[in-house]
């Protein structure tokens, strides 16, 4: 079953950050660190290990790069949570970080994640020395003012704007903000492997278009505790997301159409790249 797959891959990664989190001094920082990579879906280390198992890349060596993504994401999402941010109290059914600790610790801790992000990127087992740099360069170029950081700038600027952003605006928001780190997860495999790919690109292109509209309607119509988190943010601030201007019904349509897209895109591989085609109907159907 996909959601025993996702959770097997879920406790290799966990079991990985504490191996390497062990190493750090136990101060706050480090603390807060093991605290904002402790649960979560771990979606996006799932790709990364899926998409190496299609590559016949072995665990050894995925398991760096599927926690590098991990920890640069969970930096984002501490970051994001700041005050002079989102101003969010709650993660995962718990308190945020600065919540917990202090705002100095959420942002050293942010930091820090990124930056473990590329030590992990980067790490010797990853393979030879041209891939290594290629999924350092690569990640850099996903995170930074190409990828996500462009996003979420996009979305502050969006605050001030004197309308909502249309349905193109939002979509190219959310091509950073969301969605680069998801292909740069769903490519890694075949990075790590010298591989193409263009399929895989196009794969998490669709995929992770759907995830944020599957997100938008959750933040409309979900369960807070079930998505451990707040929700209605984004409709109390008068911000444009894809149910707004789509509809429900719109979005659930879009986000089914996309789905299908990222199925598509996989024919190339055959029936091997079955839990990647569950994974796009589990991003649609999830209620966290």
């Amino acid at each position: 079953m996909f959601a025993d797959r996702l959770a097997g891959d879920a406790a290799r990664i966990q079991a990985h950050f504490d191996q390497v989190l062990a190493g750090l001094d136990a101060l706050p920082v480090a603390q807060a660190m093991a605290y904002a990579t402790a649960g979560g879906k771990r979606l996006r280390g799932f790709l990364v290990l899926e998409g190496a198992r299609l590559h016949g890349v072995g665990p050894e060596r995925a398991i760096w790069p599927a926690c590098a993504i991990e920890a640069l994401h969970a930096y984002s999402l501490v970051h994001d949570d700041l005050p002079c941010m989102d101003d969010d109290d709650l993660r995962r059914g718990r308190p945020t970080v600065h919540v917990k600790w202090n705002e100095g610790t959420a942002v050293l801790a942010g930091d820090a994640l990124q930056a473990l992000a590329f030590e992990l990127a980067a790490h010797e087992d990853c393979g030879p020395a041209a891939v290594r740099a290629d999924l350092a360069l690569s990640l850099a170029r996903a995170s930074g003012a190409r990828g996500m950081v462009l996003g979420q700038a996009l979305d502050i600027a969006a605050e001030e704007a004197p309308a909502p952003l249309s349905l193109e605006q939002i979509t190219r928001l959310q091509a950073g903000k969301t969605g680069a780190l998801i292909e740069w997860a769903a490519c890694a495999g075949a990075r790590l492997a010298g591989a193409e790919t263009a399929p895989l690109a196009r794969y998490a292109g669709a995929l992770g278009l759907a995830f944020q509209i599957a997100d938008d309607i959750l933040d409309e119509e979900g369960d807070a505790e079930k998505a451990g988190k707040r929700l209605r943010k984004d409709a109390e601030a008068g911000k444009a997301t894809f149910v707004s201007l789509l509809g429900l019904e719109g979005a659930r349509s879009r986000a089914k159409e996309l789905a299908e897209a990222a199925e598509a895109a996989l024919e190339a591989y055959g029936a091997q790249a079955d839990p990647l085609r569950e994974a796009a109907r589990f991003v649609i159907s999830r209620d966290s």
